[in-house]
């Protein structure tokens, strides 16, 4: 029992080293103000910023969706589509509209159109097109996505951005404190553990 003991003791910094291992100003920065979080108490807010024609964020979608899987109840991932000039504006639109409409299982779906199959939804009249063809009733898809609604919605986008300071996606802000992505990580893999870590102290915090 005592060689067991010993062994638990000489693993467990091993254990407790990934909530630990996250580097201020290497692996994440924190963002000056910070910005309220709209959770309830105890919860955690991570948020991603993406836009669809982002390659990068093509790329990591099928690892998010896996970690979102497993993510603890306490934890709130939101998707904002960031706004980083005018032309990222229609498909920002168009995730509101599929939002509206209640299509956000197209998400990983737009990802694979765009980068894959190499189909320009960029195009609004191609956007509806392509959403109608999977169930989704056009006429109310397009009505969405001309809606004042959306159209509130991507403006309150430009403004988040800019709050947030996104410079570039796909970027990840862990309770409007902090702001990490895998290219200040290096890696998908790393990222993950960055946000873990990160998730852990936010959560230890409350």
């Amino acid at each position: 029992m005592s060689l067991l003991r010993s062994l638990f003791f000489f693993l467990l910094p091993l254990l407790l080293l990934p909530a630990q291992a996250a580097e201020w100003g290497k692996d994440y920065v924190e963002l000056s103000p910070a910005q309220p979080v709209d959770v309830p108490r105890g919860k955690v807010e991570v948020i991603e910023f993406f836009w669809y024609r982002c390659p990068h964020c093509a790329e990591l979608e099928p690892e998010l969706e896996e970690w979102a899987k497993r993510l603890p109840p306490y934890v709130v991932l939101r998707r904002q589509p960031a706004v980083l000039g005018e032309g990222w504006v229609p498909l920002t639109r168009a995730y509101y509209a599929l939002e509206a409409v209640g299509a956000l299982r197209l998400h990983g779906e737009v990802f694979r159109a765009i980068h894959r199959e190499r189909i320009d939804l960029n195009d609004p009249e191609t956007f509806f097109d392509w959403v109608a063809a999977r169930g989704v009733d056009r006429k109310k898809l397009a009505e969405a996505y001309h809606s004042f609604a959306v159209s509130t919605k991507v403006a309150r986008a430009k403004q988040l951005s800019a709050r947030y300071k996104v410079n570039g996606v796909p970027a990840f802000v862990v309770n409007g404190k902090y702001q990490t992505s895998a290219y200040l990580t290096g890696s998908h893999k790393a990222l993950f553990r960055v946000l873990d870590a990160l998730i852990a102290q936010e959560h230890g915090k409350r």
